[in-house]
């Protein structure tokens, strides 16, 4: 990905910018939306700008709301760090909120990181048409700002349901308060745009590494045609992303998640996060998020590998819970590639064995930056996603053929589901041990409308025996755990004191 991001700042200066009816005169001597936008290399570094939200997003944000919130992971309470954080609210499903907002801060800062991408490629979609460049880099770039706009607001109506809908540029503050569109409304602006994207973007063999291609933006698609049960519209989409786009299974499961410095956008990657080790600002930490803590330098040593190997205290997040341990099969090589196990001679808890997501932790060279890449769609979900797809038009046997690619490739034997609902049950089980870590239990359980039967369960669990999900011995989980078990998000309250409309 280039490394200019001029643009950043030029196009918030833009949607800040505020004038009176009366001024038609652009100053040519101020930097605008207006006076930047002239050449393809202006679009170029607009599109730059338009993917770098998506870099805080998946190292900080989306991995507490999308995979926290569910019996995937759980938080290690370290009674010596202080005060409950919001991050633990979201794990325990206790995020308070009235009036359909919350104060959460992961909430809002999720919140604004989408719209960041919303807003600057409706710069782009707004100017790219007027400006006169060759016509194959301007379907690229238009295509990929397409993608993003529409792969910001599938996130944003999957965790809040209802959202502003903002198509154009934002000139001034009563533009930016916009009434909540409907559910139906974002789904209707996501296919539009994802439609359109995989048109104009080329396919994976084309197309710069790490950026948006027609194959991710079909499978978008699909994702939203699943997500809306409308399984024989991803059906045509998702045989022409696996026979036509390149994707393949790497042989191991292992590399299909690319290291600190290679195997990045390999070939079973349809779309990943794009990160740098070093110093230029492009790295992410996520491991250091992850481990549990508090954890001695001996001890991360052997995990991180780095030449200065840390102490650290923090409170722990996103640990694998005891339910995601045992939903692996006897003999399934994911789990070893998955997870982990940590002893931390200075935990309160009697057990002081601790799971972690060994996934994500590749050797690296400084303590706290790391530039392993953030797999958000992989082509075995695209299988995966076809075998559900066929299953639910009443097809099992023809959903089995994809569902045991993915399982051979673990070391399992095919599937032994024959029926609609046995194979239903096969597809869900797979869909999390295949892609746990990635950020997809929470939309899986949403979507099928299991938030209250499983989360209700796992809640129960965690109150009834909490030293086995990570407490200290005398320390339970606070009394409104497992009390908001809700499909969606309350909005961010900060963002609710800017507008009437929610």
């Amino acid at each position: 990905m280039k490394t200019r991001y001029i643009a950043t700042w030029l196009l918030t200066f833009a949607l800040a910018g505020c004038r009176e009816e009366f001024l038609t005169v652009v100053p040519e001597t101020a930097l605008s939306s207006a006076t930047f936008f002239v050449t393809q290399s202006d679009f170029q570094q607009a599109v730059n700008a338009a993917y770098v939200p998506l870099r805080q997003m998946f190292n900080e944000r989306a991995w507490v709301l999308e995979e926290m919130h569910s019996d995937n992971t759980y938080y290690a309470r370290n009674t010596l760090y202080g005060a409950v954080d919001p991050t633990e609210n979201v794990a325990d499903f206790a995020v308070p909120t009235a009036g359909g907002v919350t104060a959460n801060d992961n909430v809002l800062v999720q919140y604004r990181l989408n719209y960041q991408i919303i807003a600057r490629t409706n710069q782009i979609l707004a100017l790219i048409d007027g400006v006169d460049f060759p016509e194959e880099p301007k379907k690229n770039l238009k295509g990929q700002a397409l993608f993003l706009r529409a792969f910001a607001y599938f996130d944003l109506v999957r965790l809040f349901g209802k959202v502003p809908l903002h198509l154009v540029p934002v000139t001034g503050r009563e533009d930016a308060a916009s009434p909540l569109a409907s559910t139906e409304e974002i789904y209707a602006q996501i296919e539009k745009d994802a439609k359109e994207a995989s048109t104009l973007l080329p396919n994976k063999a084309k197309q710069e590494a790490g950026r948006a291609t027609s194959g991710a933006a079909k499978t978008v698609l699909a994702n939203l045609y699943i997500t809306q049960k409308k399984w024989a519209l991803a059906d045509p989409i998702l045989k022409d992303v696996i026979t036509n786009d390149g994707y393949s299974l790497m042989p191991d499961y292992n590399n299909a998640f690319s290291t600190t410095t290679a195997n990045k956008n390999n070939a079973e990657s349809v779309f990943e996060i794009q990160y740098m080790e070093g110093s230029a600002g492009y790295n992410g930490n996520q491991i250091y998020r992850f481990i549990p803590s508090p954890i001695s330098a001996t001890e991360i040593a052997p995990i991180t590998g780095t030449s200065n190997p840390q102490a650290t205290s923090q409170e722990s997040n996103n640990i694998p819970t005891p339910d995601l341990i045992a939903a692996y099969e006897t003999g399934d090589k994911r789990k070893e590639a998955s997870i982990g196990y940590v002893t931390l001679s200075g935990s309160l808890a009697e057990n002081k064995v601790y799971p972690y997501i060994k996934k994500y932790a590749k050797t690296h060279s400084l303590h706290n930056n790391t530039g392993q890449n953030w797999p958000v769609y992989r082509y075995a979900e695209v299988l995966l996603f076809m075998a559900e797809t066929l299953n639910e038009q009443g097809k099992p046997a023809e959903a089995a053929t994809f569902l045991n690619q993915v399982r051979t490739r673990a070391g399992l034997a095919a599937t032994t589901a024959t029926s609609q609902a046995t194979m239903r049950e096969a597809i869900f089980k797979e869909r999390r041990v295949e892609l746990a870590f990635e950020n997809k239990r929470w939309f899986d359980l949403t979507r099928t409308g299991r938030v209250k039967e499983i989360i209700g369960a796992y809640g129960a669990k965690v109150k009834a025996n909490p030293q086995a999900y990570y407490f200290p011995k005398g320390a339970v989980p606070p009394p409104n755990a497992f009390t908001v078990l809700d499909d969606y998000y309350g909005l961010p309250a900060v963002e609710a004191a800017l507008t009437p409309h929610f």
